[in-house]
C-alpha cells in the first residue's frame, strides 16, 4: 500500500515537473534526448522531465542595433554610421525551427550582415548624397537583408539609419556652406520681392499716365468740339449781321447827303431797320 502511494506521488510529481505553459508571444521547440521531437503552441504543454527539453522562441517584433562603425565614403571622408534593424521570427513550425537550427545565432548574423551591407552601399556614395538619400539606403539595406535571411525563418520588418555623422571639421565646414546657401536664398527672395514691388509700382504709374493721357484727349476733343460749335455759330450769325450792316451803311450814306430816298412797299430797307430795332419785318402787300 505504501509503495502504491509512493508511486502515485511520484507520478504526480513527474506530471507537475513536465508541465510547460507557452505564452502567445512565444513558440516552443521540444527536443527529446537532443533530437527535435515536436512543436509547442501557446497554452498548456507537457514534456517528459529529464528526457525532454523545451526551448522557447520569441516571435514578437524585435530591434537590434547594427552598432556604430566608420565608413569611408566615395569622396574619401570618414562617416560614422549606425543603423537599426527591426525583425521578427515567423510563427509557423518550419520557420521557428529554421531560426534555431538553420543559422547559428541569427541576431549576430543580422548585425554582421547589416554592417557589411552598409559599407558596400555608403562606400559608393558621397557624404552629401548619403545624408540626402537615407530612404534609398534603407530600401537597399532592407532588400539585401530580406534576400539573405530567406531561409533563417526571420522576417525583416524595416531598417532605419540612426546616424550618418561626418568628422567634426567636415561637419563645421558643411554647416558654414548650409548657412551661406540659406543667406543666398534669403537675398534672392528679398531681391525677387523688391523686383515684384517695383513692377507693381511701374504698372501703377503706367496706368496713371494712361489715365491722364485719356483725360487730356477727352478734354482736347471737348474743346475742339466747343470751338467748332462757336465757329459754326459765328459763321452763321456774323454773316447775317454783315448783310444788315451793309444795308444800314448804304442808308447812312444816302441820308448824309440829305438825299431823298423813296422806299417802295416791298423795299428791304424797312425790314433792315426793323430787324436792327427789333421790329418784325413787313410783309409784302
Amino acid at each position: 500500500m505504501q509503495l502504491f502511494q509512493f508511486l502515485i506521488v511520484g507520478v504526480i510529481v513527474i506530471f507537475i515537473m513536465g508541465i510547460r505553459i507557452v505564452r502567445p508571444t512565444n513558440r516552443g521547440l521540444i527536443e527529446r534526448l537532443g533530437k527535435y521531437h515536436h512543436f509547442a503552441n501557446p497554452g498548456f504543454n507537457w514534456i517528459i522531465p529529464v528526457i525532454d527539453s523545451m526551448y522557447l522562441v520569441n516571435i514578437t517584433e524585435q530591434m537590434i542595433d547594427a552598432e556604430p562603425q566608420e565608413i569611408i565614403t566615395n569622396d574619401n571622408l570618414n562617416a560614422r554610421v549606425d543603423a537599426q534593424v527591426y525583425f521578427k521570427i515567423k510563427p509557423d513550425e518550419d520557420n521557428v525551427k529554421n531560426s534555431q537550427y538553420y543559422v547559428n545565432n541569427f541576431r549576430y548574423q543580422i548585425v554582421s550582415l547589416a554592417r557589411t551591407t552598409l559599407r558596400n552601399i555608403i562606400g559608393t556614395m558621397t557624404l552629401k548624397s548619403a545624408n540626402s538619400e537615407r530612404g534609398k539606403i534603407n530600401q537597399e539595406l532592407l532588400k539585401t537583408l530580406e534576400k539573405e535571411t530567406t531561409n533563417w525563418g526571420v522576417e525583416i520588418v524595416r531598417t532605419e539609419l540612426k546616424e550618418i555623422d561626418p568628422p567634426k571639421d567636415v561637419q563645421e565646414t558643411m554647416n558654414k556652406v548650409v548657412k551661406a546657401e540659406n543667406e543666398k536664398l534669403a537675398a534672392v527672395d528679398y531681391a525677387t520681392a523688391a523686383e515684384t514691388a517695383a513692377d507693381g509700382t511701374k504698372r501703377s504709374e503706367i496706368k496713371k499716365a494712361e489715365g491722364i493721357k485719356q483725360a487730356m484727349i477727352l478734354k482736347a476733343e471737348g474743346e475742339a468740339e466747343a470751338i467748332r460749335l462757336v465757329n459754326e455759330a459765328a459763321n452763321k450769325y456774323f454773316t447775317g449781321n454783315a448783310q444788315v450792316l451793309r444795308k444800314i451803311e448804304a442808308v447812312e450814306k444816302s441820308l448824309q447827303n440829305n438825299a431823298k430816298v423813296v422806299l417802295p412797299n416791298n423795299a428791304e430797307l424797312v425790314n433792315v431797320i426793323g430787324e436792327m430795332a427789333g421790329i418784325a419785318p413787313l410783309k409784302n402787300l
